[in-house]
């Protein structure tokens, strides 16, 4: 089955509006973690205005499904990375001003930096994985890098989703099968949610790991955590 991660940056998100420590992010983590999750996903920004650097410290302590912290590898995340030692990391080129990843890495172009980094993650004992774009122009240049999957990143298909399914999944498809012929692990992860995952999870070969965060955090307003969780893994299986 698809393993599930859970994105909290947005419970983080409520609890900076107000100020304070309500809703306890590393409490949530540990709630998600007993709900049914496969691994808890965190993707501190410079700025910290979701997820703190402390945040990531304190939960990486007492989680014991898989911690998977995502970012640009500045240097100060490659020191968080080296003080933490996740289980995964999860390189995503983003600039400091953005509001969400919305691309993947060009790994032609920053193929040797990519290089460099992943071989430093992975001495840590890291296993590690590059946010792409549904591009198969991109994923052997992955492959090259050292990388041991890749995240697809989701958000075109979400928005082609809902008129034109075979459209939005055509090459996603195509970037997986791709991604097995060279050896890579496929995660995936943006905008996916409830009306749209079962949909990419049939069609697509080998997906180990989804990242799922606002849909799933939005709809636990309405459905509840515990519940939402398991609706989403129902999805996956």
């Amino acid at each position: 089955m698809t393993k599930l991660s859970v994105n909290i940056n947005k419970i983080a998100t409520l609890r900076n509006a107000r100020g304070g420590s309500i809703p306890d992010v590393t409490q949530s983590a540990i709630n998600i973690q007993h709900y049914g999750a496969d691994g808890i996903t965190v993707h501190p920004r410079p700025d910290e205005r979701h997820i703190r650097y402390d945040d990531v410290r304190s939960i990486a302590k007492v989680i014991t499904t898989e911690l998977n912290i995502e970012g640009y590898p500045d240097k100060k995340f490659v020191k968080l990375i080296e003080e933490v030692k996740p289980h995964q990391v999860t390189l995503v080129p983003d600039p400091p001003g953005v509001i969400t990843s919305n691309t993947g890495w060009d790994t032609v172009k920053h193929q040797s930096f990519l290089s460099d980094v992943i071989s430093h993650f992975k001495s840590l004992g890291c296993r590690v994985s590059v946010f792409l774009n549904a591009d198969i122009r991109m994923v052997k240049p992955a492959a090259q890098t050292g990388t041991d999957r890749i995240e697809l990143y989701t958000g075109p298909y979400a928005e082609q989703f809902q008129h034109h399914p075979e459209k939005a999944i055509a090459p996603y498809t195509e970037a997986a099968q791709a991604a097995l012929n060279n050896h890579l692990g496929i995660n995936a992860g943006h905008d996916l949610d409830l009306k749209n995952l079962k949909y990419f999870k049939q069609h697509i070969p080998g997906l180990l790991e989804v990242s799922i965060g606002h849909a799933l955090i939005s709809d636990a307003l309405y459905f509840g955590l515990e519940n939402t969780i398991a609706m989403y893994k129902r999805l996956l299986q």
